[in-house]
Formats: C-alpha cells, sequence, structure tokens
C-alpha cells in the first residue's frame, strides 16, 4: 500500500475501532449497570443483545445506501450520528430506556465498519486487499479489546455513565477525522429510471437474498456462526470474570484488553498467513485458536483462576480477527459490482449472529452455568471447522 492509501485505512479503521468499543466497553460494566438499574446482570445482558441486532442487521441497508450515495458521505452522517446517540445513553434512567437508546446507537452505527471495508477494496489494489482489511478490522477489533479495559476503569472511577459519555466524546473525534480526509474518490450513484420506494425495498431484498442464500451462502452462513460463537462468548467474558473469579470491573476490563491486542497482531499477520497458504488456511487458523480460548475458559472455570482466562482473551481475539476479515474478503468477490452490500451481508451474519449468541449464552447459562456455555461454544466451533471449511472449499474449486 501507498502511505496514502495506508493513511485510508488508518483514519476508517479508528472509525471502525469507535463503532467496536462503544458497544464492548459495556461488557465489564454490565455488573455496574445491573446494580444501578436494580436487575440481574445477566438480564443486563439484553443491552449488548439491544445493540449488536440492528448493528447487524442495517449493515446491508447500510452497505446499499454508500454503493449509491457515495460511502465517505454516509460515513460522515452515520459517525456523527453513533457520537451524539452514546451520549444519550449516558443519561437513560431505566433499563428500557438504555435499551432504546442502544438500539438507536446500533442503527448509526451498523453501516460503519461495511462502509469503510468497501471503501478500503476502492482505493487498494486487489492483490493487497486481504492485508489491508486484515489491518483495517485489526484497528477496529483492537477497540473492541482495549475499550474494556478503558470502560471498566472508567466505571469503576466515575461510573457507567461517565463511561458512555466519554466514549460519545471519542465519536466525535472519529467524526473531525472523517472530516479532515482527503484522497478518497466518492462512489456516486449512477443515473438510474425512477422506481417507487416499494419497487426499491423490493430489489433490495431480492439482491441481498441472492447473495445471502445462493451466492455465497457458504460464505454468509460461516459468518453467521462465527458472530453467534465469538462474539456470543466475548459478551458474557465481562460477567463471568466478576462472578467467577471474583474481579472488578477495572481488572475485567484490563484482563480483556488481550484481546484487543491479539486483534491487532491477527489483523497484520493474516495476509502474509494468506499469501502462504490460501484464505482458507486463515479461517482454518483462527477457528483453532478459538478452540483453545474455550479451553482456556472451561480451565479458570473449573479453577476459578483469572489466570487462564488471559489465555483465553488473546486466543478469542486472534481466532475472530482471522476468521471474519477473511469472510469480507470472500465476501468482495461474490459480486464485485455490489460490494458495499456484499460487505454489509457479512456484517449481518456475524453481528446479528452476536446478538442471537448472547441470547443463547444466557439460556446456556441458566441451564448449566458457564461451563455449559463454554461446552456448547466449543461443539460448535468444531461443526464450523469440519462443515463451514468444506462448504468454503467446494466454493473455491467451483
Amino acid at each position: 500500500m501507498t502511505v496514502n492509501q495506508r493513511s485510508v485505512v488508518i483514519t476508517l479503521g479508528f472509525c471502525g475501532l469507535v463503532s467496536a468499543a462503544d458497544n464492548w466497553f459495556v461488557s465489564p460494566a454490565l455488573p455496574a449497570i445491573a446494580q444501578t438499574l436494580a436487575v440481574a446482570p445477566s438480564v443486563a445482558a439484553v443491552v449488548l443483545t439491544a445493540y449488536l441486532v440492528p448493528y447487524g442487521m442495517l449493515q446491508p441497508v447500510c452497505g446499499a445506501i454508500g454503493d449509491r450515495v457515495g460511502r465517505q458521505r454516509l460515513l460522515r452522517v452515520i459517525v456523527l450520528g453513533l457520537a451524539i446517540s452514546t451520549v444519550v445513553c449516558a443519561a437513560a434512567p431505566t433499563l428500557e430506556a438504555l435499551v432504546a437508546a442502544r438500539i438507536l446507537t446500533g442503527c448509526f452505527a451498523a453501516g460503519i465498519i461495511s462502509v469503510s471495508q468497501a471503501l478500503v477494496g476502492d482505493v487498494v489494489p486487489a492483490e493487497e486487499r486481504a492485508g489491508a482489511v486484515g489491518l483495517l478490522m485489526g484497528i477496529t477489533f483492537t477497540g473492541q479489546g482495549l475499550s474494556a479495559g478503558l470502560g471498566g476503569l472508567i466505571t469503576d472511577l466515575v461510573g457507567w455513565r461517565a463511561a458512555f459519555a466519554s466514549f460519545g466524546v471519542l465519536g466525535l473525534l472519529a467524526w473531525l477525522c472523517l472530516l479532515r480526509l482527503r484522497g478518497i474518490s466518492e462512489a456516486l450513484p449512477a443515473v438510474e429510471e425512477q422506481r417507487s420506494p416499494l419497487g426499491e425495498a423490493r430489489d433490495f431484498l431480492e439482491r441481498a437474498a441472492r447473495l445471502f442464500f445462493r451466492q455465497g451462502r457458504a460464505i454468509y452462513l460461516t459468518a453467521c456462526s462465527t458472530g453467534i460463537i465469538y462474539l456470543g462468548v466475548y459478551g458474557f467474558m465481562g460477567t463471568f470474570l466478576s462472578e467467577r473469579c471474583g474481579l472488578s470491573s477495572t481488572a475485567s476490563g484490563l484482563l480483556m484488553m488481550f484481546y484487543g491486542v491479539a486483534c491487532l497482531v491477527g489483523g497484520t499477520i493474516s495476509g502474509r498467513i494468506a499469501a502462504r497458504g490460501g484464505l482458507l488456511r486463515v479461517i482454518q487458523a483462527g477457528e483453532v485458536s478459538g478452540l483453545c480460548a474455550v479451553i482456556f475458559l472451561a480451565a479458570s472455570t473449573l479453577t476459578g483462576s483469572w489466570a487462564p482466562a488471559l489465555g483465553a482473551a488473546a486466543c478469542l481475539g486472534l481466532g475472530y480477527i482471522l476468521v471474519q476479515p477473511t469472510l469480507v474478503s470472500l465476501s468482495m468477490d461474490v459480486d464485485p459490482s455490489q460490494t458495499g452490500l456484499c460487505t454489509g451481508l457479512i456484517g449481518l451474519g456475524v453481528f446479528a449472529g452476536g446478538g442471537v449468541g448472547s441470547v443463547l449464552g444466557q439460556i446456556a447459562i441458566g441451564a448449566g452455568g458457564y461451563l455449559a456455555l463454554w461446552a456448547c461454544a466449543g461443539v460448535a466451533l468444531v461443526a464450523q471447522t469440519v462443515i463451514g471449511t468444506c462448504a468454503l472449499a467446494r466454493r473455491e474449486r467451483a
């Protein structure tokens, strides 16, 4: 990549970092939120789902809008909306109000990653795309890990409302960085025949369904299972470390920062792995790392020690960052004329899957505790490794 291209990727990565951080700093703060709003921590976990479901569901919509009106233009609007709605979360008086505010925040945040990924595809040559997307996502999900430590620290020192306000200010900083960004050609809409809103919606749904269930089925279904497993597990680590290991919000957040460090490392090496063994080898390496994370978490549960959870956070971050951006790279070839929609559908699968994973995690914990959750995640990872990679391999050979 040229210096200018790398500058664009880093700026977009910072915007993605803010969108990821905006949700995942909540994980170590859940016990404090639950105490303030007088609910159980497992019930307060609905705050994660409230953000992740619209965040995932609207990604293809935002991707398609970016294809038509210009990606950089759309990013400026939704990053500003993310910043403002995050500040609104800080003032929520009840759990219901906080859930509503998080839904609004998730709607604004939905397009940041998918539109940024498509924008990287516009400015970086195809032969360097995997490495560029890996760097973008490495920076993005570094925010997911580092925000856990920062959010936990702010929660302990000042309170969870101050944490929300702080991340709202971070969103404003990302917006200012976008305003200063230069060197990106806008993907402006072509002249099209006028259609009714109903016709537009029907056309969008038909295109999205064709991509998701036919042209890129193996890729998108793997994205769904990735979100359910990786994000579902990560979302409960904060409450696990508090309830089972007795750590404070600050200590839990600092431990979970290893996730972010591993994301940054994985994002920088994913392109090298792909160059040597192909994209499927990157996915397989990520799934092995995910299995190691589950084993570490089981060990931490059985011993009551937080030490194995360090390895779990690192392995989970490395596994996720190797799998998700690789799926993004594969999706760009499903239909090169609709890269925004293609990458948005990855977001739909991963992040809506993460919301489903939070719900399923609550059920597993209620039925058999944290050990049951880790066991279910391990079985699902094995299934994804066997079924998903085989389906992707068949697609590559076709």
